[in-house]
């Protein structure tokens, strides 16, 4: 499997941002908008979101809920913080932070969702244990992500590019289920979303 490094995904995603939401906003909507109805938000609720980007995902949440969105690109942070403004989200907190050391105690969090950023994490298996961590005893950890296909063909396509989709900034030969058995992860529910059905969307429930 290809393995990323701080160094490409902060090159990568400097150089994506200004153009993020004009290039990723549409074709990956659909995902985004069911991955956070399936976290079953409550109000006051503490919601994490891992890997916020740009904060394409803010309107999508319900306005009585408390999040909490970190990310490891300043630049990325830097439209989600416009975003916030412009929204006049006053329940949305942005922090810089790295996912695979996440500055927060023990059961934390309501539900956690990560959306788009599992492959584009040097460590995915530890960003998911620290996920897990955080989040409290049957909270809702919904993953939203293309992992590599299990059709002979496309797996093998998949492992093809990879190299090339690293220096991007993400993997397309990250397998579901060993990565998810690694963190301790039992999916509860699994579908497909986005065009052609080409990403899982998982939610855990924190056991």
């Amino acid at each position: 499997m290809v393995v990323l490094d701080y160094k490409q995904i902060t090159r990568a995603y400097a150089i994506l941002s200004p153009m993020y939401d004009l290039l990723f906003q549409r074709i990956f909507h659909p995902g985004r908008v069911a991955a956070v109805q399936l976290l079953g938000i409550k109000p006051n609720d503490l919601v994490l979101e891992v890997g916020i980007g740009t904060g394409l995902n803010l309107p999508l949440y319900p306005p009585d809920c408390h999040l909490v969105g970190i990310d490891f690109s300043r630049q990325m942070l830097s439209k989600a913080r416009e975003k916030v403004k412009e929204y006049g989200m006053e329940n949305v907190t942005i922090k810089e932070m790295d996912a695979s050391k996440l500055e927060f105690p023990d059961a934390h969090f309501d539900h956690v969702v990560a959306t788009y950023v599992i492959s584009a994490v040097p460590e995915p298996v530890q960003v998911l244990r620290e996920i897990k961590r955080v989040c409290k005893k049957n909270g809702h950890i919904v993953i939203l992500n293309h992992f590599k296909s299990e059709h002979p063909v496309v797996g093998t396509l998949e492992e093809f590019v990879a190299p090339l989709c690293a220096r991007l900034g993400f993997k397309t030969d990250l397998k579901l289920m060993p990565v998810l058995k690694e963190a301790q992860l039992h999916p509860e529910q699994l579908h497909r979303v986005n065009l052609l059905n080409g990403w899982s969307l998982v939610r855990c429930l924190n056991e």
